[in-house]
């Protein structure tokens, strides 16, 4: 029997995901394309692999070892590079890359690198603004260290096998207003106002939504952007108000006139830190930037 190690990639891409659509959508090719590598690999098992359901696709006892026995060759190649890439003397073997978004730039990172700069010279950071699920794959597939991700209270999973989450702040969910609307003073108030909403699978998302069951009515929302900054840019320009977090707030500057208020029951986001978690991960000095990022969040203040 001879298995291809691109279609248990594949296959593994599925399982991460859910579904063939999802796993297209993560590996940017079409859906076609992966139920096509599924089926061939198939074909070459002489197992099947799938349960395909309407709403995704779950793996066989046969599709869960194969996608296990992915991991192991993912986790191999992985340290593999880095065993490599520390015999290459042209390889700088202190660059760390993380994954990111724009305020945790802003009030985190940036800080970090200009102290990793002064007290970690042979240290390289690397920052990557992206987009959650594309810098989750490429966090498995070695091209990044570490990523930063945010959740709202209470929703964060497990981290899957092979990474470790790090806790790295909780911050208040804040309710920014429009210049000139009065600010709420309970939450009973947010029922009239109109909401601009975050695109969905955010966590400014959940956090609307849960608003939403602990108000015990809709919401009524008009707009929706999946950029904070964004969001604070429609709040200035009278288009509704909306639920941001802390650092979204600050870390980039409050418009003239805009209104900020933080309301008990609103809820927190917590931001973590994923990275590798194997034999030989996390290095020496993907451990120094957890350490430095640890401490630059510890250091901040809020509101």
């Amino acid at each position: 029997m001879e298995i291809s190690t691109n279609r248990l990639a594949v296959l593994l891409a599925v399982h991460r995901a859910g579904g063939v659509v999802a796993a297209a959508d993560t590996l940017h090719i079409s859906p076609s394309a992966v139920s096509q590598q599924v089926r061939q690999l198939e074909r070459e098992c002489g197992s099947r692999l799938l349960h395909r359901m309407p709403t995704g696709a779950t793996l066989t006892e046969a599709g869960r070892i194969l996608a296990e026995t992915a991991e192991r060759i993912e986790e191999e190649l992985v340290t593999a590079r880095r065993e490599l890439a520390g015999l290459d003397d042209s390889v700088p073997s202190g660059v760390v890359r993380v994954g990111t978004f724009a305020s945790a730039v802003r009030a985190v990172l940036l800080p970090v690198l200009s102290t990793l700069e002064q007290v970690q010279p042979g240290l390289e950071l690397i920052i990557e603004e992206v987009e959650e699920r594309g810098g989750l794959a490429r966090l498995r597939r070695g091209e990044l260290d570490m990523v930063l991700i945010e959740r709202d209270e209470h929703t964060l999973p497990s981290a899957p096998r092979g990474m470790a989450d790090v806790p790295l702040l909780d911050e208040s969910w804040l309710v920014v207003v429009s210049p000139g609307q009065a600010l709420p003073a309970t939450l009973a108030d947010l029922v009239r106002a109109t909401w601009i909403d975050l695109a969905p699978s955010t966590a400014g998302a959940f956090a609307l939504d849960r608003l939403e069951r602990q108000l015990g009515t809709p919401l009524t929302t008009r707009h929706v952007a999946d950029d904070y900054d964004v969001v604070l840019a429609m709040v200035n320009q009278g288009l509704g108000c909306a639920l941001l977090p802390e650092l979204a707030v600050y870390s980039g500057g409050v418009p003239e006139g805009v209104g900020v208020v933080r309301l008990p029951g609103l809820g927190t986001r917590q931001l973590v830190v994923r990275h590798r978690a194997t034999r030989t991960e996390p290095g020496p000095a993907t451990r120094a930037v957890l350490e430095a990022l640890l401490t630059q969040a510890q250091s901040l203040e809020l509101g």
